[in-house]
């Protein structure tokens, strides 16, 4: 079961949540930022007493339909990713609006206060990601991946991959093979 928590910004967070879930003997999978999953579902009463718990410390849980509204933008920001080719170009933020049927500043602005990200920025990652994948995978040239996933150019492309990931597209690209050339050679 996944329990949505507001105001988690940093590891002390996760360690007063884990505390707490220990007090209450509520078994946890995992502790992350803006989220619980437990091994079993949570009793309502126990939402209730972990909330009063973790309140101490400027936490607090969130309503179940809240915790779906996260899923949903991430799933929306997966797909939009992944099936870019599908989508029209038109900016993300119209898109994720009709789809959710919400305002994208009260999108925007929700997603900040559970991820402590904005969803510009897990987009970036996301995208990130994506281009690592379809480099390594050498199936698609820099412009047919700038292109495939709505960049303005390859020079937007690779302005925002060394912004992110440290090196340009094409130096990953090199990294890749070096290694490759490594491990053939043992």
């Amino acid at each position: 079961m996944k329990i949505y928590i507001k105001n988690m910004a940093c590891e002390s967070c996760k360690i007063v949540v884990q505390e707490a879930l220990d007090e209450l003997d509520i078994q946890s999978v995992k502790v992350g930022l803006g989220e619980v999953v437990t091994r079993k579902d949570v009793t309502d009463a126990d939402k209730k007493r972990l909330n009063i718990k973790i309140k101490k410390a400027g936490l607090e849980l969130l309503e179940k339909k809240n915790g779906v509204l996260i899923e949903k933008i991430r799933a929306e920001i997966i797909d939009y990713v992944y099936r870019s080719d599908d989508k029209p170009k038109i900016k993300f933020s119209v898109l994720l609006s009709e789809k959710l049927n919400h305002s994208y500043g009260y999108l925007a602005n929700f997603f900040s206060e559970v991820e402590a990200t904005t969803i510009e920025q897990y987009l970036i990652s996301m995208k990130i990601e994506r281009i690592k994948e379809l480099i390594l995978f050498e199936e698609y040239t820099l412009s047919e991946i700038a292109n495939k996933l709505h960049y303005s150019s390859v020079a937007h492309l690779s302005t925002q991959f060394k912004k992110t990931a440290g090196l340009t597209p094409t130096h990953f690209k090199l990294l890749k093979k070096k290694r490759r050339l490594t491990i053939q050679e043992l």
